[in-house]
């Protein structure tokens, strides 16, 4: 796939069809994933791929199965949302987070070294490894894309993390920005259109 195809076909996409991956697949994704730029030049990143549906199952224990319509309506207000686009696509992201995971191909957890407290930094600079985990984590997304495959996201909520490194067994070093759910999309999967923007809005040149 061309690079400006993929730029442009990529989607967040949340019903998965019955599909394997072959492992070849998730080597090349996250191969393009460690292509990304680093912090401290070292990539000190590593990947826990989940294809065995019952540790999935264990895995996404701590997320709801459903949501409810009151419980939705709840947080759409709580939240004060007002645009129509942001309205929609959390309208279909939050009931789906927990079958989205259930249902991928695979489900990667990339995992980052953070050395200074990522909740209490001192400066931005204490945020530079979170920040390099996320150019990887665009990689796979644009990887995935261009193999035919599409992606979610999830990041973990409350004590999500920590349960996970206990059933998972990474090290206490290493933090999870995400889950990352990969997969075919399924028949009748939504796709959400995104918010329309005029380019030329969004580019100052040379000051503001």
């Amino acid at each position: 796939m061309e690079f400006y195809e993929t730029i442009n076909t990529r989607r967040t996409i949340r019903d998965f069809k019955e599909a394997p991956i072959d492992i070849k697949v998730i080597h090349r994704i996250i191969d393009a994933g460690m292509k990304a730029p680093t912090n401290d030049h070292m990539r000190d990143w590593h990947f826990l791929v989940i294809t065995d549906v019952e540790i999935i199952q264990k895995l996404i224990k701590k997320i709801p199965k459903k949501v409810s319509d009151e419980r939705l309506d709840w947080i759409m207000k709580s939240w004060k949302l007002e645009d129509d686009y942001q309205k929609r696509m959390y309208c279909d992201a939050i009931p789906k987070q927990y079958q989205m995971l259930l249902n991928a191909s695979c489900v990667i957890l990339p995992l980052f070294r953070q050395k200074q407290n990522l909740l209490q930094p001192k400066n931005l600079s204490d945020l530079n490894a979170f920040a390099s985990i996320w150019c990887c984590v665009e990689n796979i997304l644009l990887a995935s894309t261009a193999e035919n495959y599409t992606c979610a996201l999830r990041i973990p909520l409350g004590d999500e993390q920590e349960y996970a490194r206990s059933v998972m067994n990474f090290p206490e070093e290493y933090m999870m920005p995400c889950y990352i759910a990969i997969g075919k999309p399924a028949e009748k999967a939504v796709y959400n259109k995104q918010k329309e923007y005029e380019l030329i809005n969004r580019i100052h040149i040379n000051q503001w």
